[in-house]
């Protein structure tokens, strides 16, 4: 039996109409029948089973629920889950397992959601479709001859499907956004520090942040209501109060909201989702809402300052992948090799063509001689769009874009030209650069009959006000 939302599974569970391991049954018998889709890289059957009778027997036993009572939640393989494997899609991490629990594995077990499985994505998060994993392609559940989207593809496609009812993954330049984007559902982006990253494999540190697909708002808005907050693990994670978000959605309230005029008319745009976009966007207008055209010089810098920066910090985070300390060493390769031939060897076996080519460019772009014609000028561009940000929330309370310049596209199609792949992400990438809480909504279907959404940002540390926004515009 699908349900809804989680409320309408814990209205369920409360009513006796259904169990968690009725529950669990059901999903592990839709997970065996949707493995063409190749979203799961490992499913905890066994133990997911066991672990929905415990929590049958405690609510039998008198005692209240927690937030996540019986929850099914999948976790991107990327995202460490104690004495479970995690190998980031890659080669070089084949049968690692995780010693201890990422802090939103752990918040998740404390409010006793069962954890499902681990998903597929490409390999260290470096990807828009899935096509970069060491098993795999994820297949897009509306049209398997698309891809997914990515870094994210197989848990925005384990929501799609009805393969669990929410998925953790993560978003580093739009790999929570843009699948759910391609897959018709929700995809939320913390803001930077909201939720700790202890725990998640690291690919652009001052990027990175866990983020959550689900199928609606108030799923979302409960399930970060749970993971959020500071961690003394996490020296990135901020101590800011964090809200009640699941009660809040519902509350209305007509907003100053804003587009910038270089997207909607943008070249690589799909004609269509301009249109249709412009269209809702004056639309909105009629409803009470206030729409501004915002000027937005910077748009065709996002994308280059995105990947100077983030490769860059890419190229030192995975120097640890060596064959030693961490990473799997192919029986091919000579022990007794010279220590710089062993991590060649090594690094080059185990990575696969997406990571080592953005290995390489961080460490060009981090060279001597390269250093201030590249790098600097990245962080120099970084500090201004984080300045114009602060500018625009001063007299706005949410802006509005595309999440993708196009719909889902074929498999391969893009494979052979990383240069359009990496221009893709042209509308996500902002707000990571800058740190904001950023959702993207599906509200529309292409000619072509596949979804596309709305991405809504908010100023740092409002994810109340987006939940609320975007709770609205689906409602609508």
């Amino acid at each position: 039996m699908a349900h809804q939302s989680i409320q309408h599974y814990k209205d369920a569970l409360l009513n006796g109409t259904t169990s968690c391991v009725a529950t669990v049954e059901n999903y592990l018998e839709r997970i065996k029948s949707s493995q063409h889709l190749n979203a799961f890289i490992e499913v905890f059957e066994q133990e997911a089973i066991q672990r929905a009778r415990d929590l049958d027997q405690r609510r039998l036993n008198g005692k209240p629920p927690a937030k996540l009572h019986g929850v099914i939640i999948a976790l991107k393989d990327v995202i460490c889950y104690s004495g479970h494997k995690i190998t980031a899609a890659s080669a070089i991490l084949k049968d690692f397992t995780a010693t201890y629990n990422a802090t939103v594995v752990q918040k998740l077990l404390t409010e006793e959601a069962i954890i499902i499985g681990n998903l597929n994505c490409d390999e260290f998060a470096m990807g828009s479709t899935n096509e970069n994993s060491v098993y795999g392609s994820v297949l897009n559940a509306l049209d398997q001859d698309r891809v997914p989207g990515g870094s994210s593809g197989g848990s925005a496609v384990a929501v799609q499907a009805g393969l669990c009812m929410v998925a953790l993954g993560s978003d580093t330049g739009g790999s929570v956004r843009q699948p759910a984007d391609f897959c018709g559902i929700v995809g939320l982006k913390p803001t930077y520090g909201r939720v700790s990253r202890y725990g998640l494999i690291a690919y652009a540190s001052s990027f990175d942040q866990i983020g959550i697909l689900a199928n609606n708002i108030p799923d979302a808005a409960l399930v970060l209501e749970v993971i959020a907050g500071a961690d003394e693990f996490d020296s990135t994670s901020v101590d800011v109060p964090v809200d009640t978000y699941s009660p809040g959605v519902n509350v209305e309230k007509p907003l100053k909201l804003g587009y910038f005029k270089q997207a909607l008319n943008h070249p690589g745009l799909d004609s269509e989702m301009a249109e249709t976009i412009s269209n809702y966007l004056k639309g909105l207008e009629t409803k009470d809402y206030e729409i501004n055209e915002i000027e937005f010089e910077y748009l065709d810098y996002i994308v280059p300052t995105y990947y100077i920066l983030t490769t860059a910090e890419a190229s030192s985070n995975l120097s640890r992948y060596d064959g030693v300390r961490y990473g799997s060493r192919p029986k091919s390769i000579d022990q007794q090799a010279e220590l710089t031939e062993f991590y060649m060897d090594c690094r080059s076996q185990g990575f696969g063509k997406e990571v080592k080519r953005r290995i390489m460019l961080g460490t060009f772009v981090l060279s001597t001689g390269y250093y201030d014609a590249y790098f600097t000028q990245a962080q120099k561009m970084r500090r201004i769009l984080l300045d114009k940000t602060n500018l625009i929330f001063k007299d706005l309370d949410a802006i509005l874009l595309p999440t993708v310049p196009s719909t889902a596209f074929k498999i391969g199609e893009k494979s052979q030209d990383p240069i359009a792949m990496y221009l893709a992400d042209i509308y996500t990438v902002f707000a990571n650069l800058v740190g904001i809480p950023a959702i993207s909504i599906p509200l529309f279907k292409h000619s072509n009959g596949m979804p596309f959404g709305l991405q809504i940002m908010t100023n740092r540390f409002s994810e109340l006000p987006l939940l609320r926004l975007s709770h609205q515009l689906m409602e609508q």
